[in-house]
């Protein structure tokens, strides 16, 4: 799980980097919205697993 968070979360964050560099957004606020979503993204897979694992034991 927490290698799926890092990845989850780095792929968020490359993807608003990469917009700021393309449409030159200033203060880099893609790099910081996009990396903002994918922490609170995984932090909700990381609960639904941890879920679905409490529930089926």
């Amino acid at each position: 799980m927490p290698v799926q968070m890092g990845v989850t979360i780095y792929a968020f964050y490359w993807l608003g980097t990469w917009l700021d560099d393309r449409y030159q957004i200033s203060a880099s606020w893609g790099m910081k919205g996009l990396t903002m979503l994918g922490v609170v993204i995984s932090l909700y897979q990381f609960i639904r697993q941890v879920n679905y694992i409490n529930k089926h034991e």
